[in-house]
């Protein structure tokens, strides 16, 4: 007899060309006698269980999404996407049993059939009696490392169908538990997920196409309206596109439409086939998981998985408010979450290339505006010596005529009083001679230069001519007032001393 090294393909296994294709964070333990169900999180039900998160019988893992098919469901979309779809399925079989959501969380109900499996791999691990001699011990060994595996079939008896071996199986050596955020988005937001087996660009150059394409497949309803919440890349040439619809009532309110009653209507068979037309492979509802569902996801371990290092996952959970532990089991889906994981470490390298192209440019920006700033303090400076040589001007102009006030006899007090100062050998300057032959000094050899020198402007040194000619010409008429009032005073002094000595004759 000849061992099979290759993947199993008995009958007693489950038909990969029936079942789903991979999901998001892969199922946990569904099979293909009862409905598919992201959150189905019970053991397989059969002896053909199909694949935990690698392979391509695997079914999605949504959080909130729902895979199985409801037979007898389906309502059009132009009476307002009706209530009570129930979950859809994608490539599952139309007499599949209806999944709700209360059994998506059930316990298995065909523990009979799997004890048998249980004493069946047993058996094939342990003590095969294939042959009746000492060859059974090599063919148990043989077994051992195919369960070890996870592939491959299992004989150790003539009269009872050989174990199908699968990375589900409690033996399986690929496994480990890594962790995936949890959306947070409710399902009154409608957010539906379309995988498209097609490149971002091409996606974003079809975008409003793709837009009417969905609008037709809803019906055409003038009242519906199909947008586009993000469109990020995904692995091997695919693309996520997060949708949801708004419909708008006759009285001119309008309101998401539920994200489970869009996705039950696409999971319609007529409406899934126009969906693959356009190339969509995979959709799901972006739904929040409810209390209920996590606690009975992180109770009951997945399918193939220890108890213990679920258990120890749970506890080395990094943020257990945002993240939920994933088994990942099979190197196909450590391959797949390794890609995931270099297309978003690529999209977040192109946001710091954005945002660290944005920040030189904002230093530009900033080196610009710090040399328009200095500009317009140097005109500011200009503008401040103009307006006080304005003012200077029209002061003295009011004040020509008029003779010194108390406050600018106190003004000119205290400015003699620094000319003292500064005049004073002992002070200021002292100073301002050893402050000035350094500069001279500095000067001479040219150490030093000054950044910054200022001209005054022709126009400026006319109009300062101009000024100190007037005032010069109001001291003059100012010093002929005083003069003239000095010969006035003497000649009332000459007319008083006279008319005192006449009355001083009188009387003698």
């Amino acid at each position: 007899m000849a061992f099979n090294f290759g993947a199993p393909s008995g009958t007693s296994g489950t038909s990969a060309a029936t079942a789903a294709p991979a999901g998001g964070f892969g199922g946990f333990g569904t099979t293909t006698t009862s409905a598919g169900s992201a959150f189905s999180f019970s053991a397989p039900t059969n002896t053909g269980s199909t694949g935990l998160l690698g392979g391509t019988q695997n079914k999605g893992f949504g959080f909130g999404t729902g895979f199985g098919t409801s037979t007898g469901t389906g309502t059009g979309l132009g009476t307002g996407l009706g209530t009570g779809l129930g979950f859809g399925g994608f490539n599952t079989q139309p007499q599949q049993q209806q999944t709700t959501l209360g059994s998506l969380f059930s316990q298995p109900t065909q523990a009979p059939a799997q004890s048998n499996q249980l004493i069946n791999t047993a058996s094939a691990l342990s003590a095969p009696t294939l042959l009746g001699d000492e060859r059974d011990a090599i063919l148990a060994k043989w077994n051992q490392l195919q369960a070890f595996w996870g592939t491959g079939k299992g004989y150790f008896n003539n009269n009872i169908p050989p174990v199908e071996f699968t990375q589900e199986n409690p033996f399986c050596r690929f496994k480990a538990v890594g962790y995936s955020c949890m959306p947070n988005n409710k399902d009154e937001d409608g957010l539906v997920v379309l995988v498209f087996n097609k490149k971002e660009a091409d996606i974003r150059s079809q975008q409003q196409q793709l837009v009417e394409s969905l609008h037709k497949v809803l019906g055409g309803n003038q009242t519906l309206t199909v947008n586009v919440e993000g469109i990020k890349t995904l692995p091997d040439d695919q693309t996520e596109v997060v949708i949801y619809v708004v419909e708008r009532s006759p009285n001119g309110t309008s309101r998401r439409v539920p994200a489970t009653t869009l996705f039950a209507h696409f999971e319609q068979a007529n409406i899934k086939t126009q969906l693959q037309q356009l190339g969509v492979t995979l959709s799901m509802t972006r739904t929040e998981l409810s209390p209920a569902q996590i606690k009975q996801l992180l109770q009951n371990p997945p399918a193939g998985v220890d108890p213990i290092i679920w258990e120890q996952a749970k506890v080395d959970n990094p943020d257990s408010e945002k993240l939920i532990p994933v088994p990942m089991v099979g190197f196909k889906e450590l391959l797949r979450r390794l890609k995931v994981q270099e297309q978003m470490t690529k999209q977040h390298q192109t946001r710091l290339d954005i945002i660290s192209e944005d920040i030189s440019e904002l230093q530009k920006n900033q080196t610009t505006t710090m040399a328009k700033i200095a500009q317009y303090k140097r005109k500011l400076m200009d503008l401040s010596h103009r307006t006080l040589q304005v003012l200077i001007k029209q002061e003295i102009q009011r004040k020509s005529g008029y003779a010194i006030q108390a406050d600018e006899e106190q003004l000119r007090v205290q400015l003699d009083t620094i000319q003292g100062e500064l005049n004073a050998p002992t002070q200021f300057k002292g100073r301002l001679n050893e402050l000035m032959s350094q500069i001279r000094m500095q000067n001479h050899f040219g150490a030093v230069k000054s950044e910054e020198r200022y001209y005054i402007d022709a126009d400026l040194l006319r109009e300062i001519k101009q000024h100190l000619k007037q005032q010069q010409e109001g001291l003059s008429h100012l010093i002929s007032i005083i003069k003239d009032d000095l010969e006035d005073i003497k000649l009332v002094e000459h007319g008083l001393s006279e008319t005192i000595h006449s009355r001083g004759g009188v009387f003698s």
